[in-house]
């Protein structure tokens, strides 16, 4: 058996609170205000992120600020790109509170995609979405999709229904983000039995940063794909850390 020629793929995934800094729980009341206003050291964490992310070859961002009051009226996903060296990024807004704080999936890649769509996710409360990066030709291509989910169980249940239905077809993907859920939980089955995704190898507790207890980050990988070295990274002072792992990936999924 001829052996496949593969490459491998740093990935990463972060949600960045929007570059605010969360510390402990009582954090969520004193400091609520720097999730309105443009202060709090928010440039600084955006730069200590962007030298992370800059370590890898594919990023997914969850609540990135796409420009609003909160982050000074910064794309913060088009920030990190030029600070990171990402040649190509993309970015989906989800939800926009006035123009007072506005919040985004995001993709920074080095990788040049082929095709980039958001598609917007259902759940009793609007404003989740999937952003879907296609790689290589055909329908042997890697395919990476970006998702923030949400909290209530049947709203994700109906969530990663959708998600599934959208990489059913594609043997090689990569699905990454916050999924606020343990990757053992019923409604993740959905992923598993309807896509080519397997749950992770190793659960990697990253929520609360300070003090992680709970795997509700995830990058799920297709049983195709070799995934190694799984590791949690602090991002900046977010409530979640980030999580990474290395990918092999069929260099035909990439051409």
């Amino acid at each position: 058996m001829t052996a496949v020629e593969t490459r491998r793929v740093k990935v990463l995934s972060a949600n960045i609170q929007a570059g605010s800094s969360t510390r402990r729980y009582s954090d969520y009341v004193t400091r609520s205000w720097s999730h309105a206003l443009p202060t709090g050291g928010k440039r600084t964490s955006l730069d200590s992120i962007a030298s992370m992310a800059g370590e890898h070859d594919i990023v997914g961002l969850q609540e990135a600020d796409p420009g609003s009051l909160r982050s000074g009226f910064t794309n913060q996903t088009h920030y990190l790109a030029e600070q990171g060296g990402f040649d190509y990024w993309s970015h989906q807004p989800n939800r926009n509170m006035g123009g007072v704080a506005s919040s985004a999936n995001g993709l920074l890649s080095k990788l040049e995609p082929v095709e980039v769509s958001d598609h917007a996710l259902p759940g009793r409360i609007s404003g989740r979405g999937v952003l879907l990066a296609r790689f290589g030709g055909g329908d042997d291509g890697l395919v990476v999709a970006v998702a923030h989910l949400s909290l209530g169980a049947n709203s994700r249940r109906a969530q990663l229904s959708f998600i599934a239905e959208l990489l059913s077809a594609h043997p090689h993907a990569v699905l990454m983000g916050d999924f606020n859920c343990l990757p053992d939980r019923p409604e993740m089955d959905l992923l598993y039995s309807r896509t080519h995704l397997r749950p992770p190898a190793f659960c990697v507790p990253t929520f609360p940063s300070w003090r992680p207890l709970r795997a509700i980050d995830h990058i799920l990988v297709s049983e195709s794909l070799s995934a190694n070295d799984a590791r949690a990274i602090p991002a900046a002072f977010s409530d979640h850390l980030a999580l990474a792992i290395s990918v092999d990936v069929p260099t035909r999924a990439l051409a």
